[in-house]
């Protein structure tokens, strides 16, 4: 039984920074990544960063590049996300997410078919006002 622990988020104005947290409490194989989606009502899950425990290597979504910053704890097990300039748009919930067998940080991000690859938390919501 895959568990994740999220913390962060909540309201700020644009321009204004956010910082996620997550942490895996519980899972039947360790993950080899784990990153952040989000996603507003009515509207296609979005893939905005991931990592890989191992390398440190990330990947981000372009809509986000230049703004936030994802990064890895000590062991398999934590991540944060720095969200940094944001922007109304950038209002959704978000999911932070591990694998738990498969997948890709590149397919992640790209957001193809993360249910297959992927389990998450309940998420957070982050809303930005203008």
């Amino acid at each position: 039984q895959l568990q994740l622990v999220e913390s962060g988020g909540g309201s700020v104005q644009a321009g204004g920074s956010l910082r996620l947290s997550c942490r895996v409490s519980q899972y039947i194989s360790a993950p080899d990544f784990m990153g952040w989606f989000r996603q507003v009502p009515g509207k296609a899950r979005e893939g905005v960063a991931c990592i890989y425990f191992d390398t440190g290597t990330t990947y981000y979504a372009d809509s986000v590049k230049g703004r936030f910053t994802i990064a890895k704890g000590d062991g398999k097990n934590t991540a944060s996300l720095q969200m940094n300039s944001l922007k109304p748009g950038d209002t959704a919930m978000y999911y932070c997410a591990v694998n738990h067998g498969g997948g890709s940080c590149s397919a992640f991000v790209d957001a193809r078919q993360i249910g297959s690859f992927a389990g998450w938390g309940q998420g957070t919501q982050v809303t930005i006002s203008s």
